[in-house]
């Protein structure tokens, strides 16, 4: 998505709009999407390419991004523009088109993870060097796409759906994403939450999901959060001192 001098204020100005007391169908997963893309890139800055296990990894990290990215837009576009679409007709073709031009975009990055993996000697540090660029470019692109999302698309949600409504888009949304993919968005999105959204996503769990699976959220959460964050974690859900 770019931006003339004239867009980039209205970005700037929206960026800094009060968070309205509303359903927001986007604050949790981009809080995700931004720690997994930041925490990837960093990765692939400080990778040493010329460490076998090292490049696979990092390249392994970059295309679980990649599909988790695709799988995303597949959401959104099936779930959130549908609503859009039903009640503001146009309202998405804008994001919409991003979708088709960020989907071009993670097929290109993905050929690129797979090339670097056939490359070799002085030639993998350009490589690397280069990809680095152009995943920075792909996220920064994000960025700018997740705050048009929530700001222009949430006033437009919110000027034609209830709250409840909003609710059971989002329990639609939620009850088709495989267990595995919700896990690994788990695992991003609620360390990287401020403590009340911490808490009362987890305490949601905890009261309406199978006990297994709240437990298994709260494992993967705990190694990402300080002492603190735990302890007032902790005390939020009433858990015991030695969970």
């Amino acid at each position: 998505m770019k931006h003339d001098s004239r867009e980039l204020a209205e970005v700037q100005q929206t960026a800094q709009a009060p968070a309205a007391s509303r359903v927001d169908l986007y604050a949790g997963i981009h809080k995700a999407l931004r720690a997994v893309m930041s925490d990837t890139l960093l990765a692939v800055g400080r990778m040493d390419a010329h460490d076998a296990l090292e490049l696979a990894q990092t390249t392994q990290r970059v295309l679980q991004l990649l599909d988790l990215m695709r799988s995303h837009l597949e959401h959104e576009n099936n779930f959130v523009h549908k609503a859009l679409e039903a009640r503001a007709p146009g309202s998405s073709q804008h994001i919409g088109d991003d979708h088709v031009h960020h989907v071009a975009e993670i097929d290109t990055l993905a050929e690129s993870v797979r090339a670097l993996l056939d490359t070799s000697g002085q030639d993998l540090d350009a490589a690397v060097h280069g990809f680095y660029r152009r995943l920075s470019l792909f996220i920064a692109h994000n960025y700018e796409h997740m705050n048009y999302e929530e700001t222009q698309h949430n006033a437009t949600l919110w000027a034609h759906y209830s709250d409840e409504e909003l609710m059971g888009i989002h329990a639609e949304l939620v009850g088709s994403i495989p267990p595995e993919e919700m896990m690994l968005v788990m695992r991003w999105m609620v360390p990287f939450m401020n403590a009340g959204e911490r808490a009362m996503v987890l305490g949601d769990m905890k009261a309406h999901a199978p006990a297994p699976a709240f437990e298994a959220v709260l494992g993967a959460t705990r190694p990402h959060l300080s002492a603190r964050e735990w302890e007032k974690l902790q005390a939020a859900l009433e858990l015991p001192a030695a969970a």
